[in-house]
Order: structure tokens, then sequence, then C-alpha cells
């Protein structure tokens, strides 16, 4: 199997406004063929580093490449990339067929061309025989569609998508994310896009690029983000989690033991750690990785097979329930005067009548559940 080529590289990219650093010395290398996301809270630099890739934007220091040429000074319509925008900026007064083959008829490709292809264009985007209509009569999602199969038209050998479902309603939002998956493995382009939307990163990019305040944090793939962070930021940025700072008090190879103030037991993770004895440490606890159990008279705590005894297991009590359709999330005060979430799938219409508020709970999880951050 040969190795994946490097389509895209940043190699420490800078880019500043007057005193305001807005991408930080950032090296990054995309892969051709890849559906990449650029992930980050508003404000964190991804819009700009996108916007530098097309040409909107000059680095202030380092270079970009696409295929190992330098393409840093290269005018925007000279690189081999094409940018659908938030507004997907559709020309309200053309056809769809117009809009479509607006950049053909720029480049002065003839007319017979130019209609062969934006029929292969828009059938690529489902939308044949919708060529005549004016951008009016299109909804949201058929107006998207109409961008990117203006931008496709030009067989790109990137395309740059920036926030390219905000305006949609949530529930188009989730079938358009479909829908571009299946169309960037149809085309095989490099798909390059900007998003503050975790779920929408997650459920898309075949790879994930985590910035906060110009600088990058994080590149994996959104398995390895969520399940293994590597700080507390991306812990917290990425998904909901249980974010608590102890002291690390057992580091050995195969295990370590972590004391929190806020929790009446110490956890028990079934890996080392490499961090100092005695360390600040934070430990991530994703909610749907605890368990819950009743608490009560009578009631037997629950026995944990991968940790030892009085780890793992805390007794609290639940506060507030909220039910979400197909889970439910519950926030329980635990003895020692923390609060954590916790959340539970709804398997059947009865599940959330299980647990009550005000009702006493043990919760549980595995050695294996925590990921400990060291920063």
């Amino acid at each position: 199997m040969s190795a994946a080529k490097t389509i895209i590289r940043f190699e420490n990219v800078t880019k500043r406004y007057g005193k305001v650093l807005a991408v930080d010395n950032v090296s990054l290398a995309i892969e051709e063929g890849e559906f990449f996301a650029l992930l980050g809270p508003s404000g964190c630099g991804k819009t700009t580093l996108l916007r530098m890739l097309a040409g909107f934007e000059t680095p202030s220091e380092g270079r970009i490449l696409i295929d190992g040429q330098d393409i840093s000074r290269t005018p925007p319509n000279r690189r081999p990339v094409n940018m659908v925008f938030q507004s997907y900026a559709v020309f309200p007064h053309m056809s769809v067929a117009d809009n479509v083959a607006y950049g053909l008829m720029v480049d002065g490709v003839g007319p017979a061309e130019r209609a062969r292809r934006v029929e292969e264009a828009l059938e690529l985007v489902k939308l044949e025989g919708y060529g005549a209509r004016r951008p009016d009569q299109l909804s949201g999602g058929q107006r998207q569609r109409v961008a990117l199969a203006r931008a496709l038209i030009k067989r790109p050998r990137v395309l740059l998508l920036d926030e390219p479902l905000s305006a949609l309603d949530a529930k188009l939002r989730e079938a358009m994310r479909s829908e571009l998956t299946q169309l960037q493995e149809t085309v095989g382009v490099t798909f390059l896009f900007v998003t503050h939307d975790q779920d929408e990163a997650l459920a898309m990019a075949s790879r994930c690029a985590v910035m906060n305040r110009g600088l990058l944090q994080q590149v994996a793939t959104p398995s390895d983000l969520y399940e293994f962070p590597n700080s507390r930021f991306v812990a917290d940025f990425i998904g909901s989690v249980n974010l608590v700072e102890g002291r690390l008090a057992v580091d050995e190879a195969d295990h370590a033991v972590v004391e929190v103030a806020g929790l009446p037991s110490p956890i028990y993770l079934d890996h080392g750690v490499s961090g100092a004895h005695e360390s600040t440490v934070w430990v991530a606890l994703r909610p749907e990785k605890i368990e819950l159990h009743k608490r009560g008279e009578g009631r037997a705590a629950p026995l944990l097979d991968d940790a030892p005894a009085g780890h793992n297991l805390v007794p609290g009590v639940i506060r507030r329930i909220a039910y979400l359709g197909s889970e439910s999330v519950y926030d329980v005060a635990v003895e020692g005067g923390s609060s954590v979430k916790v959340s539970r799938s709804n398997l059947t219409r009865r599940d959330q009548e299980d647990f009550a508020a005000e009702e006493p709970v043990w919760l549980a999880w595995r050695a294996s559940a925590c990921s400990v951050l060291l920063s």
C-alpha cells in the first residue's frame, strides 16, 4: 500500500494584524483526498488559516505549499483551490445553470463544453432539472448545492468550505453532513473545512486540527480527539466532559491512582501516566462512561472487576435530570462536594423512569474510562 501524498503544507505560518497575533507559527500537513476539519472557538485563527490558503490573506511569516509549490504570494485566481463561502454567495440574478457555469465562462470555456460540465455538476449534487430556476426558488440546502457545484465544476485540487452548514436548520444540517461526506468520496477532491461545531467535525472529517488563540492544539482523527485528548482545552472543547483536578498518588507502568479533593474515593487507571509523583494532574471522564446504580437500604454497592475496592465508586444524589430523547443527562451531587454529569441512553421507552431527582445513587466507571492530562 503506497504512502499517502501530502497535498497541502503549512510551514511555520504566522499572521499578524498589527499587534494582534491571529495565527501563531502553525505547521500542518494535509493529505490528498482527505476530508480535513479546522476546528476551534471563534477567534482561534482557523478562518484566517483558510483565507491564507485561498489567497485572500498573505502570511506574515512562513510558507504555504500545494503539491510542493510555494503559493504564499500566488494570486487567488492562480491557485488550484476553490471556496464555498458561509453565505454561499450565489448570484441572485442568475439561473442555477448560469451560477454553476460562471467560473467556466470567465475562463473562456466554450458554450457546448460549459453546458456539458454544468449538467455533470448538477447531477453530482442531485440538482438535475433545476438549471432554469433562480436562487430565490430554492431551499437553503439547494442553494448550498449550487455553491458546491459552482466550486467543483472547475475541478480544483482542494475545495475550501467556510462554516458550510451554519446557515441551515438543525435537521437539514444533519442531512447535509451525510451528503457532503458522500460527495467528497465520489469526487475524491481534498476538502478542507472550517467549523466551530464539534459534532459537525466529528461526523464528517477524517482528521481534525483543533486551534485556540492562533495555536495548533492537536491534530488527530475524530475518535482520538474525543478519547485521547492531549490537553484540558481539547478535552473540554470536544464534547461533554467531567474535568477534575487531582494529585498523582501512584504512577506505575501498568496502573495509576489519582486522588481528587472533591471525590470521596480515588480514581484508578489501568495504565501509567508518566507524570511526576505527587504532581497536579487533571482527570477527564466522559459522562457516557459512568454507570448509574441505585443506592439505598438493602442495596449492595456495585462490584468493579478491574479496580481495587474503594476506587472508581462514588455515592451521590441526583439533583437534576435533562431528558433529551435518545439519552438522559443527570447532574449528580457526590459526597465530597463535586458535581458529576452522567449520560445514559434511553434504550426503551421506559428507561427514563428508572431514576428520579433526589434519588441516592452510586456512580461507577471502569479503569480504562479516564484520560489523565498533565496540562
